[in-house]
């Protein structure tokens, strides 16, 4: 049994540890409210695009818009796929990151040709992951500029984002464009998700109540419907580049909450166990100091 002074000092040790992981879980409950905060906040906007586009693709069915370019002449097998993956920048936040690297490792490995795929990884984590193995195996490239936190995501950050991806989509580097995040479902269930960008299909928007696209009498435009579509997309493709942000952020800050009020409570148990052995060894040295007075006053008697 360890003494008295190594007791303590676990005590201690353990209890300063205590005060990080309530402060971390405290943070990360502040930061999980801001963010949501700051999403709900901006939604409306987005799905005003969402019934602007909606609008413009009733009345103009046969517009040509490149952003829903399926790029049908390639064959599947030849396709230049890129994938945003939203990882985390630090650990200690359970199996987030785990899973949705595990996630991104499943998808990646449905791809016939591993050589036609592009990662964009955001969060430090992600990143020296998919590096690492870039290095070590045949594994899809991953851009290495593509240098982009995941803590408190901004609209001017998923603004950055889309546009160097639609460029890309737009010179041919790329002809389809998925993300890869983890979507909270509630607060205690969360999703791996894969979510197409691009190109975008007619069908996710005016859809009518049987399934076929609403087509209402044609209209005219001013400017013309592209060079409406021209700025919609973008700014659409930055709300969805946005909302993933934040979701996959609330599940980061979800699951260390999580992970933070499971430390605290070990080590809650972990002291209080130590505190039962202290009292133990402390009630052993008392017990031995009074066997040895007395058997000194015993012999001090005999003499």
């Amino acid at each position: 049994m360890p003494n008295m002074r190594e007791i303590r000092e676990r005590i201690a040790s353990i209890q300063q540890i205590l005060k990080i992981t309530n402060a971390m879980y405290l943070m990360s409950s502040s930061k999980l409210k801001k963010a949501r905060k700051s999403l709900d906040s901006t939604e409306p906007y987005f799905y005003k695009l969402q019934e602007t586009i909606e609008s413009v693709l009733e009345h103009t069915p046969h517009t040509k818009q490149l952003f829903f370019d399926r790029r049908s002449d390639i064959p599947e097998d030849k396709r230049k796929k890129g994938y945003i993956v939203i990882t985390a920048d630090k650990g200690l936040c359970g199996s987030y990151n785990h899973n949705i690297l595990k996630y991104a490792e499943q998808t990646l490995n449905e791809t016939a040709d591993l050589s036609n795929c592009y990662l964009f990884v955001m969060g430090q984590v992600g990143r020296m992951y998919f590096q690492r193995r870039s290095r070590n195996e045949n594994k899809a490239s991953v851009d290495s500029e593509f240098l982009y936190t995941t803590q408190n995501p901004t609209l001017y950050r998923a603004m950055e984002i889309a546009e160097l991806v639609i460029e890309k989509f737009k010179a041919r580097e790329l002809d389809e464009v998925y993300l890869l995040y983890t979507d909270m479902v509630t607060s205690n269930v969360q999703e791996t998700r894969t979510l197409r960008l691009l190109p975008f299909e007619r069908r996710h928007f005016g859809k009518a109540a049987d399934g076929t696209i609403k087509k209402l009498p044609k209209a005219s435009f001013s400017p013309s419907p592209e060079e409406v579509m021209d700025y919609l997309i973008p700014q659409y493709a930055k709300g969805i580049i946005y909302g993933a942000m934040v979701e996959a952020f609330c599940c980061e800050q979800q699951s260390r909450m999580t992970a933070m009020d499971a430390a605290t409570t070990s080590a809650k148990d972990m002291i209080k166990d130590l505190s039962l052995m202290y009292n133990r060894a402390r009630q052993a040295a008392i017990t031995q100091e009074i066997t040895e007075v007395c058997g000194g006053a015993n012999g001090l008697k005999e003499d």
